[in-house]
């Protein structure tokens, strides 16, 4: 009997802590991984580093001074690999960082090609790999699938054209910055939550002092609900191509200013007479291009020279580029690839063939197309984001609906600004859901008795 009540008493708390952590790994993996995974991992990473970095080919040979200081000095015949020296350790609540300092002989692409043995060999969810400075490089380890549930970082960077739009794997914000990278093409195939990324900008973009210009040509089914915060709106390929003649009207007369003024962009402007910042928001760039009579040839042909100006001239004139689309190759016709040459960000979600993937990272970032052929269909919002350092990291974009997009619109729609020369395209604002249905087209006649 006494030995029923010892196991009793011991074998209920032990019972009731392996529940409790059985489901804070489910339903809270950020308590789960601070109170066990990162202890243990701390200790597999110390216990197994050197051999590991070993199996891994991360190490090399030790200079002449050293393999004679161990055999004369310490007395040894066997002269053992050098790995990369370890710099520091920091754990955090989404996984761990490793600085690492790399010996003569290797280099970060050495590393970037072992990451998914490392993340093998400590258990982790993920490794990326990122230089910090000459001879340096960050393993950064994710303990858990952080973009299951998105949660965006308390702290986030901030800044003139800054905005936190997605989460990377490794925890931390992904940020659009527009002074880094002026211009970005934005791919995905339905569903995929290419809008949903198009949202979430628009709603860190709508409390800044900058002017966001749409063009959705699918008659603003999509960009129509953030009227409010748009100095301009083109629903049509008609009014596209104005739109597009006044933004190039604009960038020249900036043009102008910069020249009497001597500075080499808008930024280096004093700031009372700085132009506001234009973003010009595309939502599918392919109905740009798509004719489906020879007449309108010469219209797609002048939205498309003018679009290829703007990408190579208007960052200096502070206006710069989102564009979004299904597919952007050389299919699209003449003017297609010199534009994407332009845009220098890519982001990439789940697309229906390889050949889309190509198109959006493979001249930027060749080891992000497997990544992105990869990603399951249900999963909107997953995505590869590349540069032209060929990095590239997965980020997923918090959940945001419609509604919630246009109330940030409407809440910032005071902070919209009036340029003259789009102002012949301002969309047309209701007071009310009910104002926004058209009248009837005839004047009812009462009945007569």
């Amino acid at each position: 009997m006494a030995d029923l009540t010892a196991l009793w008493e011991i074998g209920l708390p032990l019972a009731g802590a392996g529940g409790g952590l059985g489901y804070a790994k489910a339903r809270a993996p950020r308590v789960f991984w601070t109170v066990v995974g990162l202890p243990v991992a701390q200790i597999r990473f110390a216990v197994t580093y050197r051999s590991t970095m070993d199996v891994c080919g991360l190490t090399v040979q030790p200079s002449r001074l050293r393999a004679f200081l161990v055999r004369n000095v310490a007395r040894r015949s066997d002269v053992q690999p050098v790995p990369p020296k370890i710099r520091s350790v920091r754990g955090s609540s989404t996984g761990m960082r490793a600085t690492l300092r790399l010996p003569a002989g290797l280099e970060p692409a050495d590393v970037v090609a072992a990451s998914e043995r490392l993340r093998h060999a400590w258990g982790v969810h993920s490794v990326s790999v990122v230089e910090t400075r000459p001879g340096f490089v960050e393993l950064r380890m994710s303990g858990y699938d952080v973009l299951r549930r998105v949660k965006m970082p308390r702290r986030l960077p901030s800044g003139p054209m800054t905005v936190p739009v997605a989460l990377r794997e490794d925890g931390t914000a992904f940020v659009r910055d527009y002074l880094k990278v002026p211009h970005a093409l934005t791919l995905g195939a339905n569903q995929s939550g290419k809008s949903m990324y198009l949202r979430n900008l628009v709603v860190g973009l709508a409390p800044m002092p900058v002017a966001l210009v749409g063009i959705d040509c699918k008659r603003g089914v999509e960009q129509r609900g953030y009227a409010p915060r748009l100095s301009a709106l083109a629903v049509t390929p008609d009014e596209a191509i104005g739109v597009l003649d006044a933004l190039v009207g604009e960038m020249e007369s900036r043009f102008d200013l910069l020249s009497d003024h001597g500075a080499a962009d808008v930024w280096a402007l004093p700031e009372k007479i700085r132009p506001v910042p234009v973003v010009l928001l595309v939502d599918e760039v392919a109905e740009l291009f798509l004719v489906a009579v020879k007449k309108d040839e010469e219209r797609r042909d002048r939205m498309v020279m003018q679009m290829i100006r703007l990408g190579q001239m208007a960052r200096a004139a502070g206006i710069y580029l989102e564009i979004c689309g299904q597919r952007f190759g050389s299919d699209l016709g003449k003017g297609a690839t010199t534009l994407r040459a332009q845009l220098t960000g890519r982001v990439v979600h789940r697309v229906n063939d390889k050949q889309t993937a190509d198109m959006g990272l493979g001249d930027v970032a060749p080891d992000a197309v497997a990544a992105v052929t990869s990603i399951p269909p249900d999963r909107p919002g997953l995505a590869v984001a590349g540069d032209t350092s060929g990095g590239w990291s997965r980020i997923r974009t918090p959940e945001l609906s419609a509604d919630e997009a246009a109330a940030a619109c409407a809440q910032f729609a005071h902070l919209t600004p009036l340029l003259p020369c789009l102002a012949p395209y301002r969309p047309q604002i209701f007071a009310g859901s009910t104002a926004a249905a058209p009248g009837p087209l005839t004047a009812p006649v009462p009945v007569a008795e």
